[in-house]
């Protein structure tokens, strides 16, 4: 078994007794009606998980589970069906009842041939996973997270921590012959704090992880940074200001602030929603859709990185694809099928939740390059003002980009200084809009630690998010005084 795990494609051989004509004859039943294109996607996952709260580690998870999907695309229509039983006959039926958007009989179809194994880039090959790691270990790292959280600062009431990990293992077989497999290790550690001075309660939150081994949480004290985060950001909100309403000169910070880049630009330039013409960036190939100093990309293959993957869940590498070149649109995020009718290349963002979903684009690690000045000339440049430094919940309308983030911690900025911290802000506009209001980009690009999840048509998948510093001349904020 232990080297099975190291060659996902014979371990699924060997676990559910498959062969290559196996998946022939499958691939061709499911191409008997007319179809473009067929494939099989193989999942097997390993996840366990632990939290801590009140000081106790009082939840403890672990769950296995296998199956497989098959989808089959006539045109401009997927049909696709799975099973947690992987067997020929069970997958045979997926495959009948997948078939069924096709309207016609084919004619003579070529038989499939198996066997073209995909290249894959190799960007998480661990020594180890911390599914390995004893879970007493996993449980004593949350304990010494909640007494150096309380040892902080008595004003700290509470202290949440959680850690969770899984192992994918994941094999992809098409029509066209392809077969593509992979392992995917995945973790991710939280640490959430409640600080309560008697007159105001706040909370403060941090995290991190990706592809990575265990040791990754202590080089650096990783994990204590994480605590120190949570803390000051609990401890600044007691002290905050309300924010101010109105139209305002914003400073994102670097890292996660990348996420309202993800939310209110990076959705409109997947391909599904270009090519049915709903975006506020279709048909703009080559036209300026941002200021001249941005440049927009997403690159899912980033070493170690939560976003990051060897193929995606289609078998295709994934790719570094510039979608913004120095504020001009330069391309989409394609999986196969849209690709395909869009007449474009593929860019390896075909992404899924699990077996029981079908693929569509979606982002890995999306970021915007860096610029030339410092954070400390964006500051410096700016009269009155908002410092953005970490976001919580927002929302974004697709057709228009228009957006609504909530700052989760922020500053004012008061003669080119960054002073008193408030509270209540929240970000409102539209992403085109946005980007071409950047007029200063950082010189200090910066990922975000490893925490992001993006949610579309009700699937889930690890991405990364980063940015610079960068200033944006007007950006409506809401809060609670003028």
């Amino acid at each position: 078994m232990a080297n099975d795990l190291v060659q996902p494609e014979k371990f699924f051989l060997n676990r559910f007794g498959m062969n290559e004509s196996a998946f022939e004859r499958i691939l061709g039943s499911a191409l008997e009606r007319k179809a473009d294109y067929a494939d099989l996607y193989f999942e097997h996952r390993s996840a366990e998980g632990l939290g801590l709260e009140e000081s106790m580690v009082n939840h403890t998870s672990k769950s296995v589970a296998h199956g497989v999907g098959v989808r089959v695309c006539a045109e401009d229509r997927t049909g696709y069906a799975y099973s947690d039983e992987v067997t020929i006959d069970r997958m045979r039926m997926a495959a009948e009842a997948a078939r069924a958007i096709a309207d016609q009989r084919s004619g003579a179809i070529a038989p499939v041939a198996v066997g073209n194994r995909v290249a894959r880039h190799e960007l998480y090959a661990l020594e180890s996973t911390p599914l390995e790691i004893p879970l007493e270990e996993r449980a004593r790292l949350l304990r010494q997270i909640d007494e150096m959280a309380r040892a902080a600062d008595p004003r700290i009431r509470n202290v949440m921590a959680s850690f969770a990990a899984e192992r994918k293992l994941v094999m992809v077989v098409t029509s066209e012959g392809r077969i593509a497999a992979d392992i995917q290790p995945l973790c991710r550690l939280n640490v959430s704090v409640i600080a309560d001075d008697g007159k105001s309660r706040q909370a403060g939150s941090f995290g991190g992880g990706g592809r990575v081994e265990w040791k990754y949480f202590f080089e650096n004290d990783r994990w204590r940074e994480y605590v120190r985060h949570a803390v000051h950001q609990a401890l600044i909100n007691l002290d905050a200001v309300d924010a101010p309403a109105g139209e305002m000169v914003v400073v994102l910070g670097n890292g996660w602030p990348g996420i309202l880049l993800h939310e209110a630009i990076g959705h409109g330039l997947e391909g599904d929603f270009n090519r049915k013409g709903v975006s506020a960036f279709s048909g703009r190939i080559g036209q300026r859709v941002a200021s001249e100093l941005c440049t927009v990309v997403d690159d899912g293959t980033i070493a170690n990185r939560r976003g990051s993957l060897n193929v995606d869940d289609e078998g295709t590498p994934t790719s570094r694809t510039v979608l913004i070149e120095n504020g001009v649109l330069r391309g989409y995020l394609q999986d196969r099928m849209n690709a395909r009718l869009m007449k474009m290349a593929p860019t390896g963002n075909g992404r899924r939740e699990s077996f029981a979903h079908s693929p569509m684009p979606r982002m890995t690690n999306t970021f915007m390059l860096a610029g030339e000045a410092t954070p400390e000339e964006i500051i410096k440049s700016v009269k009155r003002g908002l410092y953005a430094v970490s976001f919580g919940g927002g929302q974004v309308d697709i057709t228009n980009g228009k957006f609504v983030f909530s700052a989760s911690e922020a500053y004012l900025i008061e003669d080119g200084q960054v002073t008193r911290p408030v509270k209540g802000a929240t970000l409102i506009g539209d992403g085109p809009d946005v980007l071409t209001r950047v007029s200063m980009v950082g010189d200090d690009l910066a990922l975000d630690s490893g925490i992001g999840t993006c949610g579309k048509d009700g699937q889930s998948v690890p991405v990364g998010v980063g940015l610079p510093t960068i200033r944006i001349d007007g950006i409506t904020v809401g809060g609670t005084r003028a």
